[in-house]
C-alpha cells in the first residue's frame, strides 16, 4: 500500500511523499509557548485551534497515520529592491492559488486511497488550510527539517515548496524522521530585514514582511514600513538565503500554473485598480487573499520606499481614496518621497 500510494502521488506531481504517524508532534509544548507569547500577533485562529494543532486526533477521529506531501515551485527575482516603481511578489504566490491546484491533486490521491482500504476508513486532505503542525509533522515523516528560519528545508527540494497533508484511520508504516542539518549557518537569520527571526527556530510573527503585508489587517507600524522596502505580498528573503536551496529541482505539479505576469509587479498600474480591477486580475491567485485595500496599502509603502516623483500623481489619488487604510499610507509614502527628492 505505501509504495503504491507513493507512486500515485508521484503521477499526480508531487514532489516527494513521507509518512508518520498520528501522534501529536514533539514540539507541541513549544508552539504552545508560542502563542502564550503571543508572536502570532492577531492571527487568532491560530489560537482557537490551538488543542487540535498538536493532536491529529483531535482533527480526525481515530487518525493512525499522516501522507504528507511536497510540491516544489520556482521562481526567481528579476528586480533589484531600488528598482523605482516595481514591486516584488512572494515567490509562491506567482502561480494560480495553490489551495485549488494541489487541492485537486490531493482530492484524486484521497480518492485513490480509499480504493486500497476498507469502506470504514476515514480520510481528510488539507493544504495549508487545517488545524496541524504540518512542519513538524512532515519532518517527523522525514520529508524535510524545520531550518532555523521555521520553515521546512528538503534536502532534495531546498525549501521553496509547499507542504500539503492527508489524515487517515489506516495504519501505515510511517518513514524515518529527518534531524535538522543546519549546523552553523544562520543566513536565514542575518538576512532578515525586520529581525523577525529573533533566535534560532523561533520566528515573532509580528515582526515577519510576510504577516505585515497578508495577515496584518490594518495599518502596517511606522517602524516597519522602511524595511519593507519594495515587496508587496509577503517575502523570500530568509529562503532565498537556505544554502540548501543549490540542490533544489524544478517542480513539477505547480509548473503549469506559473502566472510570468506577476514576476514584475507595476506599481503605478496596481494603484489605479478598482474592484472589479483587482478582482479580475488577482481571482486566482494567493493576493486575492489581502483584497484590494490590504495590496494597495502595501503598494503605497513600496512606493514610499522606491518610488520616484512619476509616482506622485497616483499616490496624490490615492490619497483620496475611499478606503481610509489606502489613504492613510499613500501620504505617507508622499511624505517619503518628497523627502527624497526634495530640492532635485
Amino acid at each position: 500500500m505505501k509504495a503504491a500510494i507513493r507512486q500515485r502521488a508521484l503521477e499526480l506531481g508531487f514532489d516527494d511523499c513521507r509518512f508518520t504517524n498520528a501522534n501529536p508532534p514533539e514540539s507541541a509544548n513549544q508552539f504552545l509557548d508560542w502563542i502564550d507569547s503571543e508572536k502570532h500577533g492577531s492571527m487568532a485562529w491560530i489560537k482557537r485551534n490551538a488543542e487540535k494543532r498538536v493532536d491529529p486526533k483531535l482533527v480526525l477521529e481515530n487518525a493512525s497515520s499522516i501522507i504528507t506531501l511536497a510540491a516544489s515551485y520556482e521562481g526567481k527575482d528579476t528586480i533589484d529592491d531600488d528598482s523605482p516603481n516595481l514591486g516584488l511578489i512572494a515567490r509562491y504566490a506567482r502561480y494560480r492559488d495553490y489551495h485549488d491546484s494541489i487541492g485537486e491533486a490531493l482530492i484524486q490521491l484521497t480518492e485513490y486511497l480509499q480504493t486500497l482500504t476498507s469502506n470504514e476508513a476515514k480520510s481528510l486532505w488539507y493544504v495549508d488550510t487545517g488545524p496541524i503542525l504540518e512542519r513538524d509533522i512532515a519532518q517527523r515523516a522525514g520529508l524535510g527539517f524545520i531550518g532555523k528560519h521555521t520553515n521546512l528545508i528538503s534536502r532534495r527540494l531546498g525549501n521553496f515548496f509547499f507542504i500539503s497533508e492527508i489524515i487517515t484511520t489506516t495504519k501505515i508504516e510511517p518513514d524515518k524522521s529527518e534531524h535538522n542539518r543546519c549546523g552553523k549557518c544562520s543566513d536565514c537569520i542575518d538576512v532578515c530585514p525586520t529581525q523577525a527571526i529573533t533566535s534560532p527556530f523561533v520566528l515573532d510573527a509580528r515582526r515577519c514582511i510576510s504577516y505585515l503585508t497578508i495577515e496584518l489587517k490594518e495599518s502596517i507600524p511606522l517602524e516597519f514600513r522602511p524595511m519593507i522596502g519594495n515587496r508587496i505580498y509577503g517575502c523570500d528573503d530568509c529562503l532565498s538565503a537556505c544554502p540548501w536551496n543549490r540542490f533544489a529541482g524544478k517542480g513539477r505539479l505547480m509548473a503549469e500554473h506559473r502566472r510570468d505576469d506577476l514576476d514584475q509587479a507595476n506599481l503605478l498600474e496596481l494603484l489605479s485598480l478598482d474592484e472589479d480591477g483587482f478582482r479580475s486580475k488577482f481571482r486566482d491567485t494567493p493576493i486575492k487573499r489581502t483584497k484590494r485595500r490590504g495590496l494597495l496599502r502595501n503598494v503605497c509603502v513600496a512606493l514610499g520606499n522606491i518610488g520616484d516623483p512619476m509616482a506622485i500623481p497616483a499616490l496624490e489619488r490615492a490619497k483620496n481614496d475611499q478606503e481610509s487604510l489606502i489613504a492613510e499610507h499613500a501620504a505617507w509614502a508622499l511624505d517619503q518621497i518628497n523627502q527624497r527628492y526634495k530640492g532635485n
